[in-house]
């Protein structure tokens, strides 16, 4: 491999772990839980780029192997965040309306 491609790996993996900290900082701050599950797939995204770029600078194939299963992982933990997020937010209508209708009656 030549050594502007390793040079060059090298600083987008850098770049890329200083946007995965940024990212980290949107996941505490929030505001919403939409944003937070956005944001945790963005990280899942970028360390799966990461650990193909290692794989490409390192000359290792079996790193690949742990990428695709990496995004496997990533993948399904955001679809039960999100079908949580759904039991949450349609719980939270439930209880709304309920509330409305005894202020209703009242």
């Amino acid at each position: 491999m030549s050594t502007f491609l390793s040079y060059s790996l090298n600083i987008l993996i850098c770049i890329l772990g200083v946007c995965m900290v940024l990212i980290l900082i949107r996941v505490i701050k929030g505001p919403r839980l939409a944003d937070r599950i956005v944001a945790v797939n963005m990280i899942g995204t970028m360390a799966d780029v990461i650990i193909i770029m290692l794989s490409i600078v390192l000359d290792e194939a079996w790193l690949l192997d742990v990428a695709i299963l990496y995004t496997l992982i990533s993948f399904l933990s955001v679809v039960v965040l999100t079908k949580v997020y759904m039991g949450v937010y349609k719980e939270r209508s439930l209880e709304d309306a309920e509330e409305e209708e005894k202020e209703e009656s009242k």
